[in-house]
């Protein structure tokens, strides 16, 4: 069963603990979002909230996929380049698929569903965004269409010891 896309949903108490509880599943089964296990729904909450403020500012929107349940099952949260010089593209930030729905092609349905609403606004004629290196990513966006523009080598510390590259993606939409 796939999806249920929404752009720019209504911010509630039920999305809200959703997005808390997919971000924390997310991490805690290794999933490149910010994080690294354990962590727990109060240790992220404190992002996600800067997310609702930059939604509420204008500066960010959400994307929300829904199970059949009616469960968050995905998200990528779009935001606009404020660099006057650099408006004509967006990043992509937090794109996940909860680990139960991972390996039905939800992956590539939420990035479709992000071009698709990056394609609706005006004036934007590319998504960008980054991934951790040693896990793949990067094939997997590139499969999708992006490219990568950029590497930089060790910028990401997950663990003492444990550096990974942080690498730029492109999908240019003109």
């Amino acid at each position: 069963m796939p999806l249920t896309f929404t752009l720019d949903p209504a911010v509630t108490p039920a999305l809200r603990d959703g997005i808390l509880d997919l971000w924390t599943d997310v991490s805690n089964a290794g999933g490149s979002v910010g994080f690294v296990p354990p962590v727990t729904p109060d240790e992220i909450r404190p992002e996600l909230v800067r997310h609702f403020v930059a939604m509420a500012e204008g500066r960010t929107r959400l994307l929300v996929g829904h199970g059949e349940d009616g469960r968050v099952a995905a998200t990528a949260f779009l935001t606009r380049n404020t660099h006057r010089l650099m408006t004509h593209w967006l990043w992509l930030y937090t794109v996940m698929v909860h680990p139960r729905h991972q390996g039905r092609g939800y992956g590539r349905d939420l990035l479709a569903a992000a071009e698709e609403a990056a394609r609706g606004l005006r004036d934007v004629e590319a998504i960008r965004l980054t991934c951790r290196g040693g896990h793949g990513l990067e094939r997997f966006y590139a499969s999708c269409g992006y490219k990568e523009v950029g590497r930089v080598p060790d910028a990401i510390r997950v663990a003492p010891g444990d550096d990974r590259d942080e690498i730029v993606m492109l999908l240019p939409l003109r």
